[in-house]
């Protein structure tokens, strides 16, 4: 089946009667990509490690299934993928949080689970794409751009940034006539952020108020956005899109 068969020839042609698996779409960007989901006609299928988020998700979202996981046993992600009951159009990734720790306190053992665990967690989800996801689907992943600027605390996150745009290439060849491709977001305001910064918070979003050329704060559903138009427009596969509100354009 080719791509214009499929569906995904050109972006607006939207995604009804598509389905697009979420894993870590409980909360943050992933629900409101599956929120943006259903409201453009498609189906989900959501997968989270917190079953309790889980739930409220599903009350709201009326899914096609749930599971209750964490992406990071690649086993488990793979056999997850595997067992869908039927093909699907999409699949998106963003399950993972970021580790900010200067090299005298690292734990090797923890840095090398960080790195090595992300990697394998976009290779287990890219293998078992393969039989899953129709031909000019997605498969697409959430990366970041803080780790582009070399600071304390950023090596294990300064090595995943760059990593995560080669992997998306070379996935892309991999698993084609599937897309692949990374969304690398900046600061988004998110309950994960909340759960970083803390009683900072508040003060963060006031600092890039005033300094991003946007104006505002990057959002869940600013991101969400870009990855309904990256599943629609079927001509793009091995790309990395930025979504930063230009925060790589400012010195904070």
């Amino acid at each position: 089946m080719s791509a214009a068969e499929g569906g995904f020839g050109v972006a607006g042609t939207g995604l009804v009667g598509q389905t697009v698996v979420v894993v870590g779409g409980s909360a943050g960007i992933g629900l409101e990509t599956a929120r943006q989901v259903r409201s453009a006609g498609g189906e989900v299928v959501l997968a989270a490690r917190n079953a309790q988020r889980l739930q409220r998700a599903a009350d709201e979202l009326d899914p096609l299934s749930t599971a209750a996981f964490d992406a990071q046993d690649t086993d488990r992600l793979e056999r997850f993928l595997q067992e869908l009951p039927r093909p699907v159009d999409h699949v998106m990734v963003t399950a993972g949080s970021p580790s900010y720790t200067p090299l005298a306190e690292i734990d090797l053992a923890d840095a090398g689970r960080d790195f090595g665990g992300r990697i394998a967690m976009m290779l287990a989800a890219a293998r078992a794409s393969r039989e899953k996801v129709r031909a000019g689907g997605t498969l697409l992943f959430i990366g970041g751009t803080g780790g582009r600027r070399p600071a304390v605390g950023m090596a294990v996150m300064g090595a995943l940034t760059a990593a995560l745009p080669a992997l998306t290439a070379n996935l892309a060849l991999e698993v084609a006539p599937v897309r692949v491709n990374l969304i690398a977001a900046g600061f988004v305001d998110t309950p994960l952020s909340a759960s970083l910064l803390g009683d900072r918070l508040e003060a963060r979003r006031e600092q890039l108020r005033k300094s991003l050329p946007i104006g505002r704060v990057v959002g869940p559903a600013d991101v969400a956005a870009l990855a309904l138009h990256i599943m629609a427009n079927g001509a793009l596969t091995g790309a990395t899109y930025d979504i930063d509100g230009g925060q790589q354009l400012v010195t904070h």
